[in-house]
């Protein structure tokens, strides 16, 4: 049947809101298409026609791309961004179930006609249709969370009577305790997980669940209004009423999770009234429920970012224990980047200390894993001493470099200028002493990009700063030798030093423009008669033929690795004279 079909040879390439080639680890129990509805409910997708089979497992998110050449395995479930009913969706129906995709989303409001329809039938491809207001981006990050979480059919521990660390069965057994549309919340007001039914709540509610993130104009008012102090404070429910932009919400029934005298995070009932006694207990005995689950996925995350940071040491010492670490950490035979992070210090470090500084670098690791961890489920990040590393599998050696800096790249525009970090990335490679060359090679580039601030870029490839690393290197060799620089220089920084001019300023402005005494000048906003007069002085005084090219070459390598003679802010000259 497929090959009735064949895509239009026209550019559609769709938008991407984040790069997404996920695939679930083989040996976790994958979710259902009937698990997947049930956790994104109506917020996010809906049944555009019956699903042929509901108990089908999904292992992946793909965005379809008519122009790409891409990977769908057995259920992957792939976002139709840009599709609508016509030739090309049929077409691309029929290629996905023969690569043995589970599921393709639509933008609503799409209609399918009955053609459509019976090749999904044919193919058992499910047909879903992302809701209005709900993004790509949002949706495919929700498909993410869910591929990472242990399938609560599968679960290996019961707590409080339901599978540990599933907080959507969590969520839903609570909505159905209160009658009512639930949301659990970490200290940030992030979302974590909610129930289902959340359409019987409010604007604000489905807003919410959308961004994942409780909107800043309702926290705000919420903070002004002193509520998070009395619900921190408080063992018992806390209620909350407000208006927003004219529009009223309802009213939230909200109980701090706690574990000690630390607070985990929060569950939100949207409710028409407040509690009666008996609901008002099953939320604290929730509260109590939800704090177990949250601990026990803490620790489990815990003894997961040691057992990778381990395995990950190991690799990158390329000893005798590194192949099997590449092979527990399942990229024993890929081609892999290795990317070396810095973070800069900053005032703001003084303050918080040593203690302060670590926690801040331990954040930073967290997001660059989830943030890797979805364009690649084999990608992993540890932060070894001061330093964060990746190791990313890319498609191959020719095109790694460039796909590895362009998501170094993706990823410091979305956290922005405030997380002062920088990237070094080290040649694509393979195979325990590969990975330890790129290492070497990634460590390098991140040198050059923390010691040649301030610079344009956060970023950098080895091999386009490879000579910039050998002069720093070669620097460090003469200060290790402690070796004596010589030659004519060296004479005109004695004189400097002696006399108060710059003559080494001057010289290093003529070499840096090439012997282009105007462009030269003005840097110094000097005459070009009088920077002429200063290079006859300075040739005079070094004793320099500054018509050799060795000679010039010599100068100018010396002003770049020498301390004594590396740039230095300039400073107006007092006097035009020697």
């Amino acid at each position: 049947m497929s090959g009735s079909f064949s895509a239009p040879a026209r550019d559609l390439t769709p938008p991407r809101p984040f790069p997404i080639a996920l695939r679930a680890d083989v040996r976790r129990p994958l979710p259902t298409l009937e698990r997947m509805l049930e956790d994104l409910g109506s917020t996010f997708l809906s049944r555009l026609a019956p699903i042929p089979d509901a108990t089908r497992r999904i292992g992946g998110v793909v965005i379809f791309d008519p122009l790409d050449d891409q990977a769908i395995s057995g259920g992957t479930v792939v976002l139709g961004v840009g599709l609508a009913d016509g030739p090309e969706l049929r077409a691309a129906l029929a290629q996905m179930g023969i690569e043995g995709a589970s599921a393709i989303v639509l933008r609503e409001p799409v209609t399918l006609d009955v053609t459509t329809t019976a090749i999904a039938d044919e193919f058992g491809l499910a047909l879903l249709g992302l809701t209005r207001g709900a993004s790509w981006n949002q949706l495919g990050a929700m498909i993410g969370a869910l591929l990472t979480e242990p399938d609560h059919a599968h679960a290996e521990e019961i707590i409080g009577g339901l599978p540990s660390g599933d907080l959507f069965v969590v969520a839903n057994a609570i909505a159905s305790l209160l009658d009512a549309p639930i949301t659990l919340e970490d200290r940030n007001l992030r979302i974590i997980a909610f129930s289902s039914r959340q359409g019987e709540a409010d604007v604000a509610r489905i807003e919410t669940i959308l961004e994942r993130q409780v909107p800043e104009r309702y926290s705000r008012l919420l903070a002004e209004a002193g509520f998070f102090k009395q619900l921190y404070s408080s063992e018992d429910p806390v209620y909350t009423e407000l208006a927003v932009d004219g529009i009223e919400v309802k009213t939230r029934a909200a109980i701090a999770v706690r574990a000690g005298n630390e607070i985990l995070g929060s569950i939100w009932a949207a409710v028409p009234e407040k509690l009666s006694a008996e609901r008002t207990a099953a939320l604290r005995d929730s509260a109590k429920v939800v704090a177990l689950h949250l601990l026990r996925i803490r620790a489990g995350a815990d003894v997961e970012r040691r057992l990778r940071a381990d395995l990950l040491s190991t690799a990158l010492e390329g000893g005798e224990g590194a192949a099997y670490a590449l092979e527990r950490l399942g990229i024993e035979n890929a081609h892999v980047a290795v990317f070396a992070v810095g973070i800069l210090n900053t005032d703001e470090d003084s303050l918080d200390g040593a203690s302060g500084r670590q926690a801040q670098r331990q954040r930073i690791a967290d997001a660059i894993a989830i943030h890797f961890t979805v364009v690649h489920p084999k990608a992993c990040a540890a932060l070894l001493g001061d330093t964060i590393y990746i190791l990313l599998p890319v498609q191959s050696a020719d095109v790694g470099e460039a796909q590895a800096a362009r998501l170094a790249s993706y990823f410091l525009t979305r956290i922005g200028q405030r997380t002062p970090i920088m990237m070094g990335i080290g040649r694509v490679t393979s195979g325990p002493r590969g990975l330890v060359r790129s290492r070497d090679a990634a460590e390098r580039a991140l040198r050059v990009l923390m010691e040649h601030r301030p610079s344009a870029s956060r970023v950098a490839l080895f091999s386009d700063v490879h000579i910039e690393s050998l002069l720093l290197e070669l620097r460090d060799r003469m200060a290790i030798s402690a070796e004596q620089i010589t030659g004519p220089v060296t004479r005109l920084l004695a004189h400097d030093q002696a006399n108060g001019t710059d003559f080494v300023e001057t010289l290093r402005r003529w070499l840096d423009y090439m012997g282009d005494v105007s462009s030269a000048a003005e840097t110094l906003h000097l005459h070009p008669n009088t920077f002429r007069y200063r290079l006859r002085r300075l040739a005079e005084i070094g004793e320099m033929d500054l018509t050799d090219p060795e000679a010039r070459f010599a100068a100018q390598l010396q002003l770049r690795i020498v301390p004594e003679l590396v740039r230095h802010p300039y400073h107006s000259l007092a006097s035009d004279g020697d």
